[in-house]
């Protein structure tokens, strides 16, 4: 699977923006993906994922009601639009793929076999 995500950039604090990540070389309908967060000095954390095949999703705590993951299938195309912005937020954004089991061993990055090159996200106070 090849990931490619984009739509990372500076937004001041309470502002917007939507990543994407473009999928290809595999059928997802047995996927699930994921976006996850590196800050500099700090380890990968799990931010969200999706099941293709339903729709279900998964947040952590710190980006409940900011932050929505969906899918277009068509497109093989997962989004998290990311609102009310804070300075916290501010990383590097990583989408993953896998086909394993969906459980709570989403949150972990060695559970995706596929990643995506990263987009800056970066919010000023």
């Amino acid at each position: 699977v090849q990931l490619q995500a984009s739509g990372g950039g500076l937004v001041q604090a309470g502002g917007s923006l939507r990543l994407s990540c473009a999928a290809s070389g595999r059928t997802f309908s047995r996927y699930y993906m994921g976006w996850f967060r590196q800050a500099p000095g700090k380890e990968r954390e799990f931010v969200a994922a999706i099941r293709w095949s339903d729709g279900n999703t998964y947040y952590t705590d710190s980006v409940k009601g900011r932050f929505a993951i969906s899918g277009d299938n068509a497109k093989n195309t997962v989004y998290l639009q990311m609102n009310s912005l804070k300075p916290e937020d501010t990383a590097v954004y990583y989408c993953a793929a896998d086909s394993g089991r969906w459980s709570w061993e989403i949150t972990r990055p060695d559970m995706y076999g596929s990643w995506g090159q990263g987009t800056q996200v970066t919010v000023s106070s």
